[in-house]
């Protein structure tokens, strides 16, 4: 079928292609019509794209894309189909997909189900056959816009019903979703990364003792830990500073997580204070590394259209050397906000902004983007071991 665009602002009658089973709404009354797969349902979400060319189970698994519907800019999609490893949480925080190709059958060894299949086993709705670089564009130029992702098999649509979703849909500033994604109960994770040549993950009864405070962690990130040498107890984002101490940690690691960091940083900030006087060890990722920010002394502010991909190049200032990296954040911390005693260690080469930090004075260090790649490549993957490093060191 054909890509099919229509300004809706008006409302005014027309006949959509008799084929589409799915459309894409956007904030401004444009329209994407395409094909649907996944689940028969309407889902109303910030519309963003990622660049990555694999990893598309752990992108929608990623925890940190709550509140969002992802437009892939690689075209084969679901080609690997799905299976039961490639998750980093049990079942999908993305709102629905966004793909430019048709999905085809799944052509992979270790596919448990078809790509579709696992959608709809989600309750979550996907669209094809729309020109994706099209609305890469229009997010690029314009920002990330509200949208709604509505796909029903007799292609009948209720526009004014989908706009008033969008209007009464707040969007992301302002809004605390780490709570919402963050684990219910505490739990130990020691199981590091999957080997495929033995068909198995190493388990770890014994090492450094981390406590992670989940704002929507990712589980590539716990095996990481552990391949590095540590045992990790995961605590809720609303866990306390006292709680945390209490469990005597080498270390402390403030994870990933989707929303505004500023409505987290209203219960979070206050505990991560108390957790940087205490003088142990403290790295952070994403969302983590943000709160660090506001904790100490800094601030953050919307991004008009976010970094996610695996192919974003950072300068680490210290040593020179540049890292291609995985990001996915929509948020980012503004550089003149942060104290004397905080030091700026990486940069993004795409647009300037800060991709890490560090304490002058405390053991404490994070960065924006992803080293635990999952999808993307492991130049980062060594800041988990400068995290050992660090710990061991305390520990001396």
């Amino acid at each position: 079928m054909p890509d099919a665009v229509y300004d809706v602002k008006t409302l005014t009658p027309f006949s959509p292609p008799s084929a589409a089973t799915a459309i894409l709404l956007l904030e401004d009354g444009t329209a994407f019509y395409g094909m649907g797969f996944g689940a028969e349902t309407t889902n109303v979400g910030e519309i963003c794209f990622n660049t990555s060319m694999t990893g598309y189970q752990e992108i929608m698994t990623d925890p940190s894309y709550a509140g969002q519907i992802i437009t892939f800019t690689f075209p084969h999609i679901g080609n690997t189909g799905t299976n039961g490893d490639d998750v980093e949480t049990l079942r999908p925080a993305a709102l629905g997909m966004i793909v430019r190709n048709d999905v085809t059958p799944p052509s992979n060894w270790r596919q448990d189900s078809h790509l579709h299949s696992w959608l709809a086993q989600h309750n979550l709705p996907g669209i094809s056959g729309i020109d994706t670089r099209a609305l890469t564009r229009t997010i690029r130029d314009k920002g990330a816009p509200k949208g709604v992702l509505c796909h029903r098999a007799d292609g009948q649509f209720d526009l004014p019903a989908l706009q008033k979703l969008i209007a009464d849909w707040p969007g992301l500033k302002g809004m605390d979703l780490a709570s919402v994604v963050s684990t219910k109960k505490d739990f130990t994770w020691s199981t590091g990364s999957f080997d495929l040549e033995k068909n198995s993950a190493p388990d770890r009864k014994q090492g450094l003792r981390v406590v992670a405070m989940d704002f929507g962690c990712k589980q590539n990130i716990l095996r990481c830990l552990v391949d590095a040498g540590c045992v990790v107890d995961v605590v809720s984002a609303s866990a306390s500073a006292d709680d945390i101490l209490a469990r005597q940690p080498d270390g402390i690691f403030l994870a990933n997580g989707p929303g505004d960091p500023a409505a987290t940083a209203e219960f979070a900030v206050p505990e991560i204070k108390k957790l940087i006087d205490s003088n142990v060890p403290i790295f952070g990722i994403c969302i983590g590394h943000q709160l660090l920010a506001l904790a100490m002394g800094g601030s953050t502010s919307k991004m008009a259209r976010g970094h996610r991909g695996a192919n974003h190049p950072v300068r680490d200032l210290t040593t020179g050397q540049i890292e291609i990296t995985s990001q996915n954040h929509g948020f980012c911390v503004d550089p003149g906000s942060l104290p004397e005693n905080v030091e700026i260690t990486h940069i993004s080469l795409f647009d300037g902004s800060v991709e890490g930090l560090r304490h002058k004075d405390k053991p404490v260090f994070c960065v924006q983007y992803h080293p635990e790649s999952s999808p993307g490549p492991h130049d980062s993957r060594h800041l988990f071991q400068r995290f050992v490093e660090m710990m061991k060191a305390n520990n001396a």
